[in-house]
C-alpha cells in the first residue's frame, strides 16, 4: 500500500474526525534518496491535547512497533469519540531498523544526542529534524523502549516523578517497576521535557521479539493515558499489582572478563551482601562472586554469559 508523503508536519491542516498515515521525509541518504518516518495522525472533532507516541528510537526495539500498531487499529475504530489529537510513530530510527541494528545509520545512538544540531552531523541532523517537525507538535509524550542486545528488561517506566503530572502518565502504565529519573542524558524524553512536554519513557521487556503480554499491557497503559487526558470517554483500568518505585538507578559491571552467570531474575529484590552474579574462567574455573552493594531490585539484566571487563551484570533499582 502507498501513503502519501510529507515535508513538514502541520496538524492544523489535518481534518477533524479523520485518520491519516503519512511518510515524513527527515532527511537524504547519499542517492539523494529520502529517509523517512511512519507518522500515524487521527485528529477528533472534539477538542483535546496532542498525545505523541513513538518506538524504535533504537532500531532493534521491535515491542513498541507493535504497540503503535495495536493501537492505530483501536483508535481508528473509535475516531468518533476522540478529543484532541494522537501522533504515532511506530519507527523513529527507520535506517537502524532496516539494518538490524540499535544505532542510527553512523552508529550514533539516538538517545543521547537529543535535540542534535541543525548544521550538525548525520545523526544529529536527523535528531533535529525529527524534534523539530514532530516532537515539538506534543503536549504529551510516551516513548517505548526495550532492553538492548544481549540484556531484557522488566516493564518498566523512567519519568521525573517531581511533576506530578509525569508521575500520573507513568503509573498509569501499570508497570512492575517505575524509576525517578529527569532525564537530563541527551534522550529524547529528556529533549521532550525541555521544551515543556510531559514526557516519559516506557521500557517494554526485550529486544528484537514481539512479546504479546507485554505488549498488551502497554496498550492498557496508553488506553489508561486517553482515559486521563479525556481523549476518549472509556474506563481506567485499575492496577493489579502496585508498582515498585525506584529513587535512583544505576548498572553494576563485571570487574574481570569471563563466562557471566547472573542470578536474580528481574523484578527480583535482594539485600546488600547477597550474591548476585558468578565469572568463570573459559576452564570452568570460578573467577569471582558478585556481591550486591546494597539493597535492591532487578530492573533488567544481561542475559550474555561472555562478559570482557566492565560489562555489564545487572541494572539496580534502589527503593527508599
Amino acid at each position: 500500500m502507498t501513503y502519501p508523503k510529507i515535508n513538514k508536519l502541520d496538524l492544523s491542516k489535518i481534518e477533524p474526525g479523520t485518520t491519516n498515515k503519512f511518510f515524513l521525509t527527515v532527511v537524504e541518504d547519499g542517492l539523494g534518496r529520502d529517509i523517512t518516518v511512519p507518522i500515524f495522525i487521527a485528529k477528533g472533532k472534539k477538542s483535546g491535547p496532542v498525545l505523541g507516541l513513538t518506538a524504535a528510537v533504537h532500531g532493534n526495539e521491535l515491542n513498541g512497533i507493535r504497540v503503535i500498531s495495536n493501537l492505530i487499529t483501536d483508535i481508528s475504530s473509535e475516531i468518533s469519540d476522540l478529543a484532541g489529537t494522537v501522533v504515532a510513530v511506530p519507527i523513529v530510527n527507520t535506517p537502524g531498523t532496516l539494518q538490524n541494528q540499535r544505532e542510527f545509520i553512523d552508529g550514533v545512538d539516538l538517545n543521547r544526542i537529543m535535540p542534535g544540531k541543525l548544521n550538525g552531523d548525520r545523526s544529529q541532523r536527523f535528531a533535529h529534524k525529527f524534534m523539530k517537525e514532530v516532537i515539538s507538535k506534543f503536549q504529551f509524550h510516551i516513548d517505548l523502549h526495550t532492553a538492548s542486545f544481549g540484556r531484557i528488561n522488566s516493564l518498566y517506566v523512567r519519568a521525573n516523578l517531581e511533576d506530578t503530572e509525569t508521575k500520573m502518565l507513568a503509573q498509569l502504565q501499570h508497570p512492575q517497576i517505575i524509576v525517578h529519573n529527569t532525564g537530563k542524558d541527551g534522550s529524547l524524553r529528556g529533549a521532550a521535557v525541555k521544551k515543556n512536554i510531559k514526557s516519559i519513557t516506557v521500557e517494554v521487556g526485550n529486544p528484537q521479539r514481539l512479546q504479546k503480554s507485554l505488549i498488551k499491557a502497554s496498550v492498557v497503559g496508553i488506553h489508561n493515558t486517553l482515559s486521563y487526558l479525556k481523549m476518549l470517554p472509556i474506563e481506567i483500568e485499575s492496577h493489579t499489582a502496585e508498582p515498585t518505585i525506584c529513587q535512583k538507578s544505576y548498572w553494576i559491571y563485571t570487574e574481570f572478563g569471563g563466562i557471566l552467570d547472573v542470578l536474580p531474575d528481574i523484578t527480583e529484590s535482594f539485600k546488600k551482601g547477597d550474591k548476585i552474579a558468578i565469572q568463570y574462567d573459559v576452564f570452568g574455573q570460578k573467577i569471582y562472586e558478585y556481591s550486591a552493594p546494597e539493597d535492591g531490585i532487578v530492573i533488567g539484566k544481561s542475559t550474555n554469559p561472555v562478559s570482557q571487563t566492565g560489562s555489564r551484570i545487572l541494572h539496580l533499582g534502589v527503593v527508599k
